[in-house]
């Protein structure tokens, strides 16, 4: 069935035939499929503003999505959605070119945030934060002007693993993103929907189908960021004990508020002995 022409999203056209591709794209659309369902991201009459940067996760993102639209487990409308922040080198024709031979309904929005970015922050830093800010805020209006009742972000479990162990180390908290939320003004949503899908999965799916990547770095922002020496950290840990990453995942679906040190979250003054309740 995965093989017939036919059957399947023009963005699947050209997959590989090996029996190891065809587990790999089974796996990661099982893994969006379960966490679409575990976190409850279909609503009736939906319409999602996909976003698409151009990277191996988005393109992947997109892929699914319409896969399981295409098949008939996604009753949700999809517009991709690249906004182009006027970074220098960017190649602006490669999604327009790229959707519209895919037939994908699209909308390439414009917006110089990097004129903003180099101008506000000084040098020497890095432009990640503010540039992610003023490229939430864009996508966020093209949602409402396209009656869009959620964002869709290519974060994989990689990322989520990764803003972790940010938050813990830099932070002080234990937080994440998560595969769901609402926006700090309420109207929309916020969907992730490859929560549980390796970040090599990702690779290897957008390499094999030998969709165009565009490179995320066009900036020169990337050297001796904090998210870069987390990714170097458990690298190595799931160089020296292989499945590390997806057991430190499943940790973050199992917390037990009980045994943390909280008192928002569990009342350890409530706390009683069964023999204080048995005298009471």
């Amino acid at each position: 069935m995965l093989d017939d022409a036919d059957d399947i999203h023009p963005l699947f056209y050209g997959a590989p035939k090996t029996t190891e591709f065809k587990k790999l794209r089974k796996r990661i659309v099982q893994n969006a499929r379960e966490a679409i369902e575990q976190y409850g991201m279909v609503e009736p009459g939906a319409r999602w503003l996909v976003c698409l940067s151009g990277g191996k996760d988005s393109y992947t993102l997109l892929a699914v999505l319409h896969e399981l639209k295409w098949r008939g487990l996604l009753p949700v409308d999809l517009l991709a959605c690249n906004l182009d922040q006027g970074q220098p080198g960017f190649p602006a024709t490669v999604l327009p070119e790229f959707l519209d031979k895919m037939g994908v309904p699209s909308r390439i929005e414009y917006q110089d945030t990097y004129s903003i970015v180099m101008d506000k922050v000084p040098e020497g830093r890095t432009f990640c934060a503010l540039c992610s800010r003023l490229r939430r805020g864009n996508l966020y209006r093209i949602a409402r002007e396209e009656g869009c009742s959620a964002v869709v972000l290519g974060h994989h479990r990689d990322d989520i693993l990764e803003t972790f162990f940010m938050n813990l180390f830099h932070g002080g908290r234990l937080a994440t993103m998560p595969p769901k939320l609402v926006n700090e003004e309420g109207d929309l949503f916020v969907y992730r929907p490859l929560a549980h899908v390796a970040e090599i999965d990702c690779e290897k799916f957008a390499l094999a189908m030998n969709y165009p990547i565009i490179p995320c770095d066009l900036c020169g922002s990337q050297d001796g960021l904090q998210r870069q020496q987390v990714k170097q950290i458990l690298d190595t840990w799931e160089k020296n004990s292989p499945g590390r990453r997806q057991v430190m995942f499943r940790s973050l679906m199992n917390i037990r508020p009980s045994h943390m040190l909280d008192p928002k979250l569990f009342d350890f003054a409530g706390l009683t002995r069964q023999i204080d309740a048995e005298q009471d």
